[in-house]
């Protein structure tokens, strides 16, 4: 079976991984010249951990990761906010990892030859027995099973259904990171989310806790686009959190020049992911915000669980596959995007004394993505001709 992964960001990587690793024949393909991450960090929680360490990356995110082993909520202040039977997870069940260190692990699980960059997708030509990739340079690759990873302006998106603007959330993050020894006061392993009206500020360690990775999340009124390397502003990011705990100064104030400013945006969860031989993964499908701390580890599901179910059946069995891949993922997706918008919602309330307790997340990070796609493969097997040429 050839399998082509439109976007070669986390979860295109990812679920070249996963692919490889069920002996499907993957090739990526990314618009930009060279894979690459801006500084930001990623938490991946329980439920992306557990899949990464089955892709063999255990060892990596032990060596590269920050295990966070004390996680509070805090009003403007600094107190703690109480949160005793929603707490986020036991100590140590989560990672703070640096966004390029965790595509540089995943990038070096796949095959030489996998991924080929400077290749801008323009077009997906879908029939009965292929799918044909079309390129602006005018090169085209034909696969059994194209997957749209290539985010929340998808090329691919509209080829499986109508257009789906994304919608503008009214907050900016203000993020990027510092040299943890810019803060030296700062205890090993934690991750701290202050919460104010309107308003919250997060900071967690990355990279074996050499860096910490900052995002303060801030109303705007103005609609900001949504990048990932547009240049932040220090001093309005001080402005915004005067008054506030005295430690955020000082991660602000470690800033320096740099940073960067993200518009967050989502969309409304789409009717379908798939047509024939198409699929959506990550970003393509269900663009979240990132106040449930889920985007990267739903996209890591995602891999995982489409490539198990394609590991189940032969060419003519890639459709089949591919509707039970989007019936599997389609609601428990759409269920994060809803409580991420939830929860942001509930920490700028704190300040009001209406909001700042986070959701229970037990439902969300003691889901199993392998185990339940194993489930469902196992049916597709019984009905799936064997196919020894795959």
């Amino acid at each position: 079976m050839r399998a082509a992964i439109v976007g070669g960001g986390i979860g295109g990587v990812a679920a070249a991984v996963a692919l490889a690793a069920q002996r499907i024949d993957v090739r990526v393909y990314e618009q930009a010249p060279a894979l690459t991450e801006v500084g930001a960090g990623v938490v991946l929680a329980p439920n992306g951990l557990r899949l990464l360490d089955g892709l063999g990356l255990g060892p990596g995110i032990a060596r590269l990761g920050a295990r966070l082993t004390d996680t509070r909520l805090c009003r403007a202040d600094g107190r703690v906010a109480e949160h005793g039977p929603d707490r986020f997870s036991a100590p140590g069940e989560r990672a703070g990892m640096h966004r390029a260190d965790l595509l540089a692990l995943l990038v070096a699980r796949v095959p030489e030859g996998t991924i080929r960059t400077g290749h801008r997708c323009t077009g997906v030509v879908l029939e009965d027995d292929r799918a044909v990739v079309t390129f602006a340079h005018g090169g085209r690759a034909e696969a059994d099973v194209v997957i749209g990873a290539d985010g929340i302006h998808s090329a691919c998106q509209g080829h499986v259904t109508g257009p789906a603007a994304p919608v503008f959330s009214g907050v900016v993050a203000h993020r990027g990171v510092i040299p943890a020894r810019s803060v030296p006061s700062w205890p090993r392993g934690t991750m701290r989310l202050w919460m104010g009206e309107g308003r919250h500020f997060l900071v967690f360690p990355v990279r074996a806790g050499e860096l910490l990775n900052f995002v303060g999340f801030v109303p705007s009124g103005e609609q900001t686009r949504e990048s990932w390397s547009a240049s932040g502003d220090p001093a309005a990011l001080a402005a915004a959190f005067s008054g506030w705990d005295p430690v955020i100064g000082k991660v602000i104030a470690a800033i320096g020049p740099a940073g960067f400013r993200w518009g967050l945006y989502d969309r409304a969860p789409l009717a379908r992911w798939t047509r024939g031989r198409l699929t959506l993964l990550g970003d393509a499908a269900h663009p979240m915000l990132p106040h449930l701390g889920q985007g990267v580890n739903q996209a890591i599901e995602d891999a995982v669980a489409l490539a198990g179910l394609l590991g189940a059946v032969d060419r003519a069995g890639v459709p089949s596959a591919l509707a039970a891949y989007e019936a599997l993922r389609r609601g428990r997706t759409a269920r994060v995007q809803q409580g991420s918008r939830l929860n942001g919602a509930s920490y700028d309330a704190s300040g009001t004394g209406s909001g700042g307790r986070p959701r229970n997340r037990r439902w969300i990070y003691d889901y199993d993505a392998h185990a339940e796609a194993a489930a469902v493969a196992a049916t597709l097997r019984t009905g799936s001709r064997p196919d020894p040429g795959r």
